[in-house]
């Protein structure tokens, strides 16, 4: 079969990436452009700066990519770009990036769900194989998924209040860690021990997370002993805190095991990329026997590689979008699966 080339592009947050990617799992040229040390004299993304810079890198970022694959437009089959979940003003230069490509160099446009191109992060390099569990976890998402198959997707739970990494992002900042938050708590976690007595984030034999109450508790517990005068033990308390977080992700997951008896399992989204959470996860899967795939850590990051793995089952599938693709902010994957459900 002759092989199919997809021209990927993501400017959900503050990463404007491209990608050339073929097949949906080898990639052939990626840039990745961060805008992380100007958001950081912020202590987080500036969702106004971030699209001003998207506008400002795009082209260039367009030109790098291709200049490394030695490709030029007329060479891909597809151009593919994330249009949902994320900030809307960074999804709208993308989009609009994607649809001038589309129009003028007369190649099918591909609409990717972000949260979809995290988990399809498992194939680059590598195949996923069905069925399986995912757990997707992020700034702005904490989802655990059955596949059947890449276009087959069972929902079973989502975070009922914060993402795990949004969460991450607040204790750093009450730690005083610099952004991003969440490799700062991991990297401040190795020096402490679990001194800290924080409450478990839920009981419930379900598959939904939540992590509110453990943020709330990080928060009033700095704030009450700022007040007595008393010294936070911050490599304690992060990892006290990484402890409470990764076990309410790990319970969870364990549950999965227990429930569906699947022996494959994938970890996708930015906190992928969390070693503590990566080491829990794997010990899990060996104990039930469970084969446990995670991204290398280039591609847990958000980045375009990804993007165009999540474009190849679509492009096989033919499901191409028109003109009147627009970004959306909230898409949420339970949202995403259905909408697939209604254009098969």
């Amino acid at each position: 079969m002759k092989d199919v080339i997809i021209l990927a592009i993501e400017t959900s947050c503050d990463e404007t990436s491209m990608a050339i990617v073929k097949n949906g799992n080898s990639v052939l040229a990626m840039t990745v452009l961060t805008q992380m040390d100007t958001h950081a004299n912020f202590g987080g993304v500036v969702p106004e700066i971030a699209s001003r810079m998207h506008t400002e890198n795009i082209t260039m970022v367009l030109e790098d990519t291709l200049k490394k694959a030695q490709m030029t437009v007329q060479d891909v089959d597809a151009i593919a770009v994330t249009y949902a979940p994320g900030l809307l003003g960074s999804l709208l230069v993308g989009v609009e990036c994607a649809k001038v490509l589309s129009m003028v160099y007369h190649k099918p446009l591909i609409a990717v769900n972000h949260t979809m191109g995290h988990i399809f992060a498992n194939a680059i390099d590598s195949h996923m194989v069905y069925p399986c569990l995912a757990l997707i976890v992020s700034g702005g998402h904490t989802d655990l998924v059955q596949m059947n198959s890449a276009d087959d997707i069972l929902f079973l739970g989502s975070t009922i209040d914060d993402a795990v990494g949004e969460v991450y992002d607040k204790v750093a900042r009450v730690l005083g860690l610099k952004y991003p938050g969440g490799p700062n708590v991991d990297r401040l976690s190795k020096e402490g021990e679990a001194t800290y007595s924080l409450p478990k984030p839920m009981t419930k034999s379900t598959y939904d997370f939540s992590f509110s109450g453990l943020k709330s508790a990080v928060i009033n517990l700095v704030h009450n002993e700022e007040q007595r005068g008393n010294e936070i033990r911050k490599a304690d308390l992060a990892r006290s805190f990484q402890d409470a977080a990764v076990d309410e992700l790990k319970r969870k997951v364990e549950f999965a095991y227990q429930q569906t008896n699947i022996k494959e399992m994938i970890l996708a989204g930015g906190v992928s990329a969390n070693q503590f959470l990566r080491s829990a996860i794997e010990e899990l899967s060996h104990q039930y026997g469970v084969h446990f795939h995670v991204p290398d850590y280039q591609y847990c990051t958000d980045n375009a590689a990804m993007i165009g793995a999540a474009a190849y089952i679509l492009y096989q599938k033919g499901k191409f979008a028109d003109f009147h693709l627009d970004a959306q902010s909230n898409v949420d994957i339970k949202a995403y699966v259905e909408q697939m459900k209604k254009h098969d």
